[in-house]
């Protein structure tokens, strides 16, 4: 095997090891060694397996290292994403593209499944590694149990 340079999710951190998760193609690498870092970090950096076995990888260089903010928004949904929603069918996700950099995803649903839906978003894994594919640094969570619409906004810097 040989070095590989991607952007990682931290998905469990310890004292002495720590698991990374490329957010392009899910792989799974175990560190040796933790350098640091922390449940959620998101790394630019490139990784190699550790000799002699290859069992483990270690961190050989890191060029970005951020955390992700996640936001139980207050706020509802915009006018935009509840007209989004009401376009599509109960179920549907919806995305766009933000001017510039980020996505709005926007989810049209029950009105008693919307808190249940927020509540998954926030504590799904892959809401960071998407983050993380969009370049964004928050994700806004916004609702409407009224009109039943669940927006989540990947937002840049």
């Amino acid at each position: 095997m040989s070095e590989k340079t991607g952007t990682f999710v931290v998905t469990n951190a310890e004292a002495e090891s720590a698991v990374l998760r490329d957010v392009e193609t899910s792989q799974v690498h175990t560190l040796g060694s933790n350098p640091g870092l922390e449940v959620d970090d998101v790394l630019e950096a490139t990784v190699a397996p550790e000799p002699p076995l290859e069992v483990t990888w270690q961190v050989i260089e890191i060029e970005n290292r951020r955390r992700i903010e996640l936001v139980d928004s207050d706020l509802e949904p915009t006018q935009h994403a509840k007209e989004l929603a009401g376009d599509a069918e109960v179920g549907d996700l919806v995305t766009e593209e933000r001017a510039g950099t980020g996505e709005i995803h926007v989810l049209p649903l029950p009105g008693e499944e919307v808190e249940s839906a927020a509540e998954d978003v926030l504590a799904d894994e892959e809401t960071i590694a998407r983050a993380a594919r969009l370049d964004a640094v928050r994700v806004e969570v916004r609702r409407s149990v009224d009109d039943g619409v669940l927006s989540v906004r990947y937002l840049p810097d």
